[in-house]
């Protein structure tokens, strides 16, 4: 299955569409750690964590584990762990995964720069819940949690997300 992204903010997939929110900074083919912008192109869908005292184990075909109170991520770029689940504590940057405000109760892993993990290039990248309202991401793709469950629920190893970048305007001579 093939879930496509559009930079204005509509997720597809079959023939469903729902209202999904990205990065801060937009869509970008040139993802640098930090710059809050979505990764553009075409990315495998690696796995899916959900907070167990918050919601139900995701029906999905991907490889799910429960998210535990020590679970991080790490986003230190000079660390050999760069871009990959931690135990925490940690000593270098990382993510929490445990978080209070309820955007990681589920959340699938974008294989966006993991195969091979190129440092600065970005790291943490989700597809996961929305904020209320909607707000932007640091570079996720976030949608309601119902939706989110929608899509798990059809994908499978193999499935791929595409993040289209906007057009750039042409060029005047």
């Amino acid at each position: 299955m093939e879930i496509r992204v559009s930079p204005d903010g509509a997720l597809t997939w079959g023939a469903n569409r729902v209202h999904c929110v990205l990065g801060r900074a937009g869509v970008r083919s040139d993802k640098h750690e930090g710059d809050g912008a979505t990764p553009a192109g075409a990315f495998p869908l690696r796995s899916v964590m959900y907070r167990p005292d918050r919601v139900a184990p995701p029906l999905t075909a991907l490889p799910v584990r429960a998210i535990k109170a020590d679970d991080g991520w790490c986003d230190d770029s000079n660390d050999s762990a760069y871009n990959q689940w931690v135990r925490l504590p940690y000593p270098a940057r990382h993510e929490r995964l445990w978080r209070e405000d309820g955007l990681y109760d589920l959340i699938a892993v974008i294989g966006y720069n993991d195969d091979p993990v190129v440092p600065g290039a970005g790291s943490a990248i989700f597809l996961h819940v929305a904020g209320p309202g909607y707000p932007p991401t640091e570079g996720c793709v976030a949608l309601a949690i119902g939706d989110l469950v929608a899509v798990l629920a059809e994908c499978a190893p193999g499935d791929r997300i595409t993040v289209a970048e906007s057009a750039r305007p042409a060029q005047r001579s």
